[in-house]
């Protein structure tokens, strides 16, 4: 069975290794060893910081009746961060550099975490309408400014 992750582009080796996760969750209800030696392999220890977060459930989906999805991951740091998992975007700072500016990263955790939450199932989910979903993206870029 294959994650769902719609107009992400992330090199064949991670969709593939989500994809084998997905599955194994969906057969063993866990993820095998060698899948998590994988992850911390290719993310360092982006994959435990990332882990740790999907463990205590620090992702919330919101959606509203248009469609429209965004992830917010509340971070080690208690500050919550907005992710777009369609266009492979977090607006932590880690992403801006590491990720964007030095091309070092292929993620940063708060986006791992959200695509690992995917894989387990564990993410929490909040239905808002589309009013309140853009106040929620538009509070948020305020309080960056």
């Amino acid at each position: 069975m294959a994650v769902a992750l719609p107009g992400v582009t992330l090199p064949s080796v991670v969709e593939e290794l989500l994809s084998e996760m997905a599955a194994a969750v969906q057969e063993n209800a866990q993820i095998p060893d060698e899948h998590l030696l994988s992850l911390k392999f290719i993310f360092g220890s982006s994959a435990v910081q990332a882990l740790d977060l999907v463990d205590r459930q620090s992702i919330t989906l919101i959606s509203s009746p248009s469609g429209r999805r965004v992830y917010q991951v509340l971070g080690s740091s208690r500050r919550t961060y907005t992710c777009l998992a369609s266009c492979h975007y977090c607006s932590c700072p880690a992403f801006a550099f590491s990720v964007l500016r030095k091309n070092d990263s292929l993620l940063c955790k708060h986006l791992l975490a959200v695509y690992l939450s995917q894989v387990t199932r564990t993410c929490r989910q909040l239905q808002v309408s589309d009013k309140q979903l853009t106040d929620i993206l538009f509070t948020k870029k305020k309080q960056e400014a």
